[in-house]
């Protein structure tokens, strides 16, 4: 708790680069995504990946698939200690590899802001590699009294087309994150929060620009694959 409180207090809500802030993104070339994925039957060993694609044409330029050994226990809260570490080294290999291929923005299959303490694996990935980052959860986390109640299905049901959004206010009065639906053909939305170096508004529009089906394409394009990588 005291190591994630510390890092905590290096996140960055607002938008840092100038592409963030041009309607169209101008400037913006390249948006990597990184996920875990485990084998079936063994939480030991795990495929680290990460893909980088093009902007705005979303195309794969840079994959890399790795096994690795997961030894930190899940706990609850702190899936970030076990994953986060060889995420970084994915890309820290990217960057002594193909340094021009760095990603100016991760999407992280999961969630950022939106966490019990305020600090989940975009957040923190985010703050290791000092790059923008945004998390994208396929499902609500149930904090600050969040939950999938009849108000919360009303709400998703009222999203009725691509692009349409409400914002997810805890208790607390605070914003944690937003609720999108990506995709005109599936009703089922996406939970988007800041990681750090990027705001709200600015995090969901560029996961929406990504959108071709419900799941932003660089996570979609995450999947586990012999390593490989070359524009």
């Amino acid at each position: 708790r005291r190591e994630q409180a510390r890092l905590k207090d290096s996140v960055v809500e607002e938008d840092t680069e100038e592409w963030q802030k041009d309607p169209h993104f101008t400037g913006l070339e390249r948006v990597g995504g990184v996920d875990l994925s485990y084998i079936k039957g063994d939480e030991s060993r795990a495929c680290a990946s990460l893909v980088v694609l093009s902007y705005p044409a979303l195309e794969v330029l840079y994959q890399d698939c790795r096994m690795v050994a997961v030894s930190a226990p899940y706990v609850a809260g702190f899936l970030a200690f076990r994953e986060v570490p060889v995420l970084v080294e994915a890309v820290q290999r990217l960057q002594q590899e193909e340094p021009q291929l760095q990603p100016q923005v991760l999407l992280v299959d999961g969630n950022g802001l939106l966490h019990p303490r305020g600090f989940g694996t975009a957040c923190h990935l985010g703050v290791l590699t000092d790059l923008p980052c945004i998390g994208v959860a396929k499902n609500l986390l149930h904090v600050d009294g969040l939950a999938r109640d009849e108000l919360h299905r009303e709400q998703v049901r009222s999203l009725q087309r691509s692009g349409e959004t409400f914002p997810l206010t805890g208790t607390s009065g605070k914003v944690l994150g937003m609720v999108l639906r990506s995709y005109n053909n599936s009703s089922r939305p996406l939970y988007v929060s800041v990681g750090h170096r990027v705001s709200l508004g600015t995090a969901v529009r560029l996961v929406r620009a990504c959108c071709r089906f419900r799941i932003p394409e660089p996570i979609r394009q995450v999947r586990p694959r012999p390593r490989q990588h070359g524009r």
